[in-house]
């Protein structure tokens, strides 16, 4: 008996490499920046957005602009501002980043790419907020379902048993503990997304399982922030799965809502699951376990909507992918939070959702 080929075993999930990027000249890594930003046709001025043939200063590789005679650069006014190594660096840090399935910690970019922790520690987090702040924000329909996990809140049990408390008590868990909520929807059966790309001609992959996920940071599952987050993200008359949490309750009166009791079962009788959004922690907690090894609150959305991200690209070919990151790279605006970070200029607060 035959079994299909996974897809990431596929020659069609290999359609680029971190050799191909290192191999790139300078010039070419120039005009892939500038492909990407701006297509084949006039360069826009950041500042005053006129589009025109502006005056090109071929030793520096920048433009003047002709209407405010501003000076800029392929990555002025983007996220890679302001930007000291290579731009082939910076492309090969966006290819390493594309084919680490479960995430990359900061240490590891570093050797890659033969740079200190410092440097990749920040231009790591430069493709997060990109991620983050390009995300499909959407609303989802048909069937979503909806799960919460949290993080930040291990307490160590004392040495002597007399010691130790019971940790399953809110007086004593931590102030930093924190709740990933996701909310993913599920994908049309593969004959409709078939018949869907051979009407419209499209040449999408055959999706199973999830197709979109969105992911919010709150303190904990509670009713008010569950009600207004669904009412944001998912549209009406849709059906929403989720557990038997109390949090959930008030979605009955919105949604057709349907529950699965995980003390019993994994799966109602009637086919009502949330496994799409466990599926999404299996491969947040192996980031944060195998790679990061711990979330800091201040960017734990960046971190959460990273793993999202994966999620719903994991059919997509890596060059498909790397495409798609270095545009939202150059479609985020210089970021307050990214310049300067090792000289004090941080995120002041982190971003709860609600």
């Amino acid at each position: 008996m035959s079994h299909k080929q996974h897809f990431l075993l596929s020659a069609k999930a290999r359609t680029l490499s971190v050799r191909q990027v290192f191999e790139l000249t300078e010039a070419q890594a120039f005009e892939t920046f500038k492909e990407v930003r701006w297509g084949t046709g006039n360069v826009t001025c950041p500042c005053c957005g006129s589009v025109s043939k502006h005056y090109f200063i071929r030793v520096r590789r920048q433009w003047r602009c002709r209407d405010c005679n501003h000076t800029f650069s392929v990555t002025s006014g983007t996220i890679f501002a302001f930007h000291k190594l290579s731009l082939k660096v910076y492309l090969a840090a966006i290819a390493i980043y594309t084919n680490a399935v479960k995430g990359i910690s900061a240490l590891q970019l570093g050797r890659d790419l033969g740079v200190q922790y410092k440097t990749a520690f920040v231009l790591a987090h430069k493709i997060r907020e990109s991620l983050m702040e390009q995300r499909d924000e959407a609303q989802l329909s048909g069937e979503v379902q909806i799960d919460g996990a949290y993080v930040n809140g291990h307490i160590r049990p004392r040495n002597k048993k007399a010691d130790r408390i019971d940790r399953r008590l809110a007086i004593h868990q931590r102030a930093s503990k924190r709740c990933v909520l996701v909310y993913r929807q599920k994908a049309l059966p593969a004959a409709l997304q078939a018949a869907i790309n051979d009407n419209e001609g499209k040449d999408e992959p055959i999706v199973s399982g999830a197709n979109k996920t969105i992911t919010f940071v709150v303190k904990a599952e509670n009713q008010a922030d569950i009600v207004s987050l669904t009412d944001r993200v998912v549209k009406r008359g849709s059906i929403v799965c989720a557990d038997e949490n109390s949090a959930y309750d008030p979605l009955h009166a919105r949604y057709d809502t349907r529950r699965v009791n995980h003390q019993i079962e994994y799966a109602a009788d009637d086919g009502t699951t949330n496994n799409l959004a466990e599926s999404y922690f299996a491969r947040f907690r192996r980031m944060q376990l195998g790679q990061m090894h711990k979330f800091g609150n201040l960017y734990l959305d960046n971190y959460a909507n990273e793993a999202a991200y994966r999620e719903d690209t994991r059919r997509w070919s890596n060059g498909k992918i790397f495409t798609d990151i270095l545009t939202k790279c150059m479609r985020t605006r210089t970021h307050h939070d990214w310049c300067g970070y090792w000289q004090g200029n941080k995120r002041q607060s982190e971003r709860l959702a609600a």
